[in-house]
């Protein structure tokens, strides 16, 4: 299968805690990291999502935002997902940035160009991705 989603995360699920209408999914990717996925007890069951299992959370690029300095600022979104940037490539109104991950795992946002240019984003910035768990699909082989 392709995919138009430029972030996808392969990973183990860690814990699944269920509630009436969504469950919180955690999965360990490759880089360490740690995602949280909120999803309908539906997808749960129909995907049979459980401790254990292979699954792949995946991300649209402009569903990621990008940070410099949250200068202590708490933030209700879940993954907050710190690296460098490998690269910008501006286009006519927005910037697609790509942030490395200490892992290795690369995290694709779009954002503006103005963005770019007020938080100085180049490769070698630190930057840290952020993913509402409400943003990420889950999906599972089979």
């Amino acid at each position: 299968m392709k995919i138009s989603a430029r972030n996808i995360f392969k990973g183990t699920i860690s814990a699944v805690r269920p509630g009436s209408v969504n469950a919180e999914v955690d999965i360990q990717v490759g880089s360490g990291d740690t995602l949280v996925a909120i999803v309908t007890m539906g997808s749960v069951e129909a995907l049979g999502l459980a401790v254990g299992g292979e699954v792949y959370a995946l991300a649209k690029a402009p569903w990621v935002m990008v940070t410099t300095d949250l200068g202590g600022l708490r933030l209700s979104a879940r993954n907050q997902l710190a690296g460098t940037v490998k690269a910008v490539e501006n286009g006519a109104v927005n910037s697609e940035v790509v942030i490395t991950l200490p892992g290795g795992t690369d995290v694709a946002a779009i954002v503006t160009k103005e963005a770019v240019h007020e938080l100085g984003l180049k490769p070698g910035v630190a930057a840290t991705a952020i993913i509402k768990a409400s943003h990420l699909v889950l999906g599972v082989k089979g």
